[in-house]
């Protein structure tokens, strides 16, 4: 029975990064859809945050760890993973500054720009959570999108440079974080610059299926939005 169960749903990016993640580290997990499932007594009392994804081993002090982050940063500590998340102090704290700033600054503003589109709750305290008419949400919604560009593009700049990945040659845990955050922007037919086009094409070719697989349900979640909204 393999040691780790990895709880998911399937069309989100958040778990798609987790999805990629064991599949690239070649781990031996089990893989578990919980869709509709997040808020029942028994999924709860393992994680009361009603999180995806979220990992299951009885090596962990209270069986269960949360954020996708934290999940590739715990599974890479513990077995090793020194081409995903590399030891040297310098190279980890620049994949950490890229994946806070991923989830503090980027990925919020990513979040109000689609989560309308791809029908999925907003935030309590968000304009698109509120009462306002369909116009102020949707001039809310603009505005999120209109913000995305500035950082966006520090990725490119900072992050990334003259580099093929943030993580140097190779794919590191934050360009997982990074590359799956962006097939989000498809819903609402960002344009995506054509570093960022290449980027992703390129995470896909270095990782193959293991990042083929999960990004087809996240595309093909997608799609089937975009079909009905036609």
């Amino acid at each position: 029975m393999p040691d780790i169960k990895l709880n998911v749903i399937k069309p989100s990016v958040n778990n798609m990064a987790a999805r990629v993640f064991v599949r690239a580290a070649g781990l031996d997990f089990a893989e578990n859809d919980v869709f509709g499932q997040t808020r029942s007594p028994e999924y709860l009392a393992i994680c009361p945050a009603h999180l995806t994804p979220m990992i299951e081993t009885a090596e962990l002090p209270n069986g269960a760890l949360w954020e996708s982050c934290a999940i590739m940063q715990y599974l890479s500590n513990k077995h090793g993973l020194e081409g995903l998340y590399p030891s040297s102090p310098e190279k980890r704290a620049m994949i950490d500054s890229a994946m806070f700033y991923l989830i503090g600054t980027f990925y919020p503003y990513l979040a109000r720009a689609t989560y309308p589109a791809l029908n999925f709750p907003q935030y309590p305290g968000e304009v698109g959570h509120s009462d306002a008419d369909p116009d102020t949400k949707e001039k809310a919604r603009k505005a999120a999108v209109e913000a995305l560009a500035e950082p966006l593009d520090v990725f490119r700049t900072f992050y990334i440079k003259d580099k093929r990945f943030i993580g140097g040659d190779k794919p590191s845990i934050a360009d997982i974080r990074f590359a799956a955050t962006l097939e989000f922007l498809a819903v609402i037919d960002y344009p995506l610059p054509a570093w960022a086009k290449d980027y992703v094409a390129a995470m896909e070719d270095a990782l193959g299926q293991a990042y083929a697989e999960p990004a087809a349900d996240v595309r093909g979640y997608i799609g089937y939005v975009r079909s009905q909204a036609s």
